[in-house]
């Protein structure tokens, strides 16, 4: 029988040995499982050994446990031991023996002490169940040996205390020391019993590892089960403290995987960084830390404006609106080439060309000068100019020669008749026969500029002879003078 049990007994931890890795017992992971080692002190009518080491017997345990509350398990136990002893001289039984294999299987509440994030936590254990035995001895009476040989079931309490150590989040140790009492047993064979039923007991005192069952929830996958996850949500691969949240090492409040700066106390605004001077630049992009600026100047001040941080401008107190230079100072821009720079001038876009005052606005032509530009006629086809329009064109010759501050714009036309080329051709041409009458009178031909349109601005409709007749027509136009321009 012994033999039996002892085997079944280790065939029992080898299947526990091989089965999954498992974490310590908590209300994440209920379910436990616990391997123990036991040394065992029997009391009965062959003596006590109760607290004496040298007369332990020794045998394994296992033990299934269930979470119920913080402070409360379900434990369902089972032990193996074998109990031998001789009763030794001077005992009413000298020479008596027995060996005895016993079996507890026991059911029962752990009360647990203190929370369960807790290194050391006490428990007390009421755990009822029964004790099997299987005895073979010998009992000596009046020189005769009696066989004691005996199988048998009885109802057994036990009661124990102990120490559980957490050891992390794999495993837990726990100490323990408890009795049994199976009511009525008879471990030794001695066959004259007390009423009270306990004539028969033994301590077990108990070394054990427990391992939870199971996986606790754990969404994030930060190693840290839901329950007890403040931060629910971290993301993937984020190192975060005992409470699931990321870490913060200058507590600034930015978790450390999202601070710029994580050695600095900083603010959310500014991605966990500093800003002393509170320019909205953080101080590690900051280029004047301590006085507020802009951010398109790295953080530094610009009193004037102008874009040129005050640092680096050698003008400070360049007026607004003035385009300055990379050192603050004003530039010298004249966009529309009137010779006026654009700070003062106010007219910045006159066309290209024309004169223009001291404030950069286009000077205006005397305007009895102005009536002088009346057009000439011409025949059809023709370029020859008219004697008629000799007066005219010598009123503008006078005009120019009295001011030489003026020139003169010749812009000859066409009428309809005849291709596009043929009359924009027709049209240069007596722009120039009027110009070589005018330079043949000593006026400069610098001074004088010539251009054809052709058929493209009739004075009026080309539906009659008499409309036609107008469209055949040089006009001019008095400008200022620019020396060296280029001319057509």
């Amino acid at each position: 029988m012994r033999h039996l049990l002892a085997t079944t007994t280790a065939l029992g931890l080898s299947l526990l040995a091989a089965a999954p890795r498992a974490q310590a017992q908590s209300s994440d992971r209920k379910t436990a499982i616990s391997l123990t080692g036991n040394a065992f002190q029997y009391k009965g009518s062959f003596g006590s050994d109760y607290w004496k080491w040298k007369s332990n017997e020794y045998g394994p345990g296992i033990s299934i446990n269930r979470y119920l509350t913080d402070g409360l398990d379900l434990m369902l136990s089972g032990n193996y031991v074998e109990f031998a002893k001789t009763a030794p001289a001077g005992n009413p039984y000298f020479g008596s023996n027995f060996a005895t294999n016993v079996v507890n299987v026991n059911l029962g509440l752990k009360l647990k002490l203190f929370k369960e994030e807790s290194f050391v936590r006490p428990y007390l254990l009421a755990a009822p169940g029964f004790t099997y035995t299987s005895r073979e001895g010998t009992i000596n009476r009046n020189t005769q040996a009696i066989r004691t040989d005996e199988d048998k079931t009885y109802f057994d309490l036990f009661g124990a205390a102990g120490l559980n150590f957490r050891l992390g989040d794999a495993v837990s140790l726990f100490v323990q020391t408890g009795q049994h009492f199976p009511l009525g047993a008879n471990i030794d064979g001695e066959p004259n019993r007390d009423d009270n039923k306990i004539d028969d007991r033994f301590l077990q005192h108990t070394v054990g590892l427990t391992f939870a069952l199971g996986k606790a929830k754990d969404t994030d996958g930060d190693g840290v089960s839901d329950r007890k996850d403040k931060c629910p949500d971290t993301p993937a691969g984020v190192a975060v403290d005992e409470t699931g949240c990321p870490l913060d090492g200058d507590k600034d409040g930015v978790p450390d995987y999202q601070d710029q700066c994580p050695t600095e106390a900083g603010t959310a605004a500014m991605q966990g960084c500093p800003d002393r001077d509170n320019d909205g630049v953080a101080d590690k992009d900051d280029q004047c830390p301590d006085q507020a600026g802009t951010a398109a100047l790295r953080g530094c001040p610009d009193a004037d404006g102008d874009g040129v941080a005050d640092k680096d401008d050698k003008c400070p107190d360049t007026p607004a609106g003035t385009q300055v230079d990379a050192s603050g100072c004003p530039l010298v821009v004249d966009a529309d080439g009137d010779g006026v720079p654009d700070n003062v001038d106010k007219c910045p876009d006159t066309p290209r060309g024309a004169r223009v005052d001291a404030n950069g606005c286009p000077m205006e032509i005397d305007p009895a000068i102005k009536k002088l530009e009346q057009p000439i006629r011409f025949e059809t086809n023709s370029t020859v100019i008219k004697r008629t329009s000799y007066p005219a064109l010598n009123k503008m010759i006078q005009a120019l020669k009295d001011h030489p501050e003026y020139s003169i714009r010749v812009v000859g036309h066409a009428d309809s008749r005849g291709t596009d080329e043929y009359n924009q051709g027709l049209s240069e041409r007596r722009a120039g026969s009027v110009k070589r009458y005018f330079t043949g009178k000593q006026v400069d031909p610098a001074r004088i500029v010539t251009e054809g349109r052709g058929e493209s601005e009739p004075a009026a409709p080309n539906t009659s002879a008499k409309n036609m007749a107008q469209n055949r027509r040089v006009e001019f136009h008095f400008e200022f003078f620019i020396p060296n321009a280029p001319q057509p």
